[in-house]
């Protein structure tokens, strides 16, 4: 007994003084406290967003005005340019701003091709006339910016000023690795001020229109009460659209398919989104957005969301194949529509670390609603940021593992059209049906049409009845 004892204290030293090796090797290899990364470092501000150029306008001139005006307030007539050069002005050449003509325009490089307006003071080049009504000038150094690439949505602006602040600030971040790094792949870099021009206007774009595949409400084999019915297990309950019809089936008797079960589903979310979609919530100024995914088809799709934190409604919902800004801006616009008075400054915007909301951000100022978006980065609270506003990162949080609860039953939706009706569906049961221990196992929303009805089916087929009748005043008006 005393031999065993003894060889397991000899080996459990053994275990101890391998330990303490492990222990000094990591202290002196692999630093505790350093960060993972430093995102000050311009190798990763590609994950950053710059703020707005500075946007010179340009207005077509008249320069016989111009002249009138010189005269008026010199007493005397703006001479034309006296040629001595050996290179003449061309007399088919004239200021495109203003439209002098040849006799007052300079040779200002020596025949290498720019021009001076003596009327207005345009440079310009006479082989590359090229002047837009609007002009993106880098708001560090004021130099124009040069279109570099022409993405799908979007063009990317760039600074090449070689002396630019931002270019030379950037520069000097960059340490002794980074350096040598830099020299054998530049674009792994950002070191230039860049901007993004959003080619579509999601400003433009129809948020209250329906889904596709809504059919009318002619019920010829089946009562209103049954769609409620379907609703009620298909979207309450959680079930699938083929359970669905055996719950059905077992419980009621009624035979009914499931591609009948899908119909309705369609057809309900098709007419109750212009109700959800135009309830005044009377949202207060804390919003918290968040991106989950779905499949369909065996393809990513992502939904995006955003949410009042105080009262929890869902105002704003969106699905998309791609994850970048175009579909960010149109869930914002859903939601910021919900204001009476948009809040601006006030606006308290919670959202995780990925730049779309930032580019969204961007193009919301361009339309004079100027707010900031509030990044809670990573998991613990390592910064003030995070620590003051990573409750209402958490409720987004759970409003995103309730709707995958909603959604792991279908095992991934068959269509766009299946994925698109199911979200439309989900935000009308939980923003005005589903029970909420917030609002004391109540709705969100409290409509007094649904309080007098005491079964689901009947708040359905209510809420269906709301959304017809607001449809119907909105096409008379």
């Amino acid at each position: 007994m005393s031999s065993i004892i003894s060889m397991l204290v000899t080996y459990n030293q053994l275990l101890l003084s391998q330990i303490n090796h492990l222990l000094v090797f990591i202290v002196k290899n692999i630093p505790l406290n350093a960060p993972k990364y430093d995102m000050t470092s311009p190798k990763y501000k590609k994950l950053t967003v710059d703020k707005l150029p500075i946007i010179k306008t340009f207005k077509k001139l008249n320069y016989i005005q111009l002249l009138d005006e010189y005269k008026t307030t010199h007493g005397k007539d703006k001479k034309p340019v006296n040629f001595r050069g050996k290179h003449p002005i061309s007399p088919d050449i004239m200021c495109p701003q203003c439209g002098a003509p040849h006799n007052y325009i300079y040779d200002n490089a020596g025949g290498r091709g720019q021009l001076w307006c003596k009327v207005c003071n345009l440079h310009f080049n006479k082989n590359k006339v090229d002047l837009k009504s609007e002009k993106l000038i880098c708001p560090f150094c004021g130099h124009a910016l040069s279109k570099k690439k022409d993405r799908k949505n979007f063009y990317i602006h760039k600074c090449v000023n070689k002396k630019c602040s931002f270019y030379l600030n950037s520069l000097s971040n960059l340490s002794l690795e980074d350096i040598k790094e830099y020299k054998e792949d530049k674009h792994k870099f950002k070191l230039h001020y860049i901007y993004r021009e959003f080619t579509t206007n999601y400003f433009d774009v129809d948020l209250s229109s329906m889904p596709k595949g809504a059919t009318s409400l002619n019920f010829r084999n089946f009562s209103p009460h049954v769609m409620g019915l379907c609703l009620t297990y298909n979207i309450n309950l959680g079930l699938s659209t083929r359970r669905t019809a055996l719950a059905l089936w077992e419980i009621h008797g009624v035979k009914i398919s499931h591609v009948m079960v899908s119909r309705y589903a369609v057809t309900a979310g098709a007419l109750v989104k212009p109700f959800v979609d135009n309830y005044d919530y009377k949202p207060t100024n804390y919003l918290a957005a968040d991106e989950t995914y779905t499949k369909v088809k065996g393809t990513t799709q992502y939904i995006w969301l955003v949410m009042d934190a105080i009262k929890k409604s869902i105002l704003g919902y969106q699905a998309s194949f791609i994850r970048d800004a175009g579909p960010c801006i149109l869930t914002m616009r859903m939601a910021f529509d919900k204001f009476k008075e948009f809040p601006g400054k006030s606006l308290k915007f919670v959202a995780d670390g990925y730049t779309a909301y930032k580019l969204a951000e961007q193009q919301f100022r361009l339309n004079n609603m100027d707010f900031d978006v509030i990044q809670v980065i990573g998991l613990t609270n390592a910064d003030p940021v995070s620590t003051e506003y990573r409750w209402l990162k958490q409720i987004i949080e759970r409003l995103n593992r309730t709707f995958k609860f909603s959604y792991r039953v279908t095992n991934g939706f068959g269509s766009e059209e299946g994925s698109n009706t199911h979200l439309a569906l989900f935000v009308a049961y939980y923003n005005f049906l589903r029970p909420h221990s917030y609002a004391y196992w109540g709705p969100l929303n409290s409509i007094p049409e649904l309080e007098k009805i005491s079964t689901m089916p009947g708040k359905w087929q209510k809420l269906i009845e709301l959304s017809q009748h607001l449809i119907i005043e909105k096409q008379v008006v």
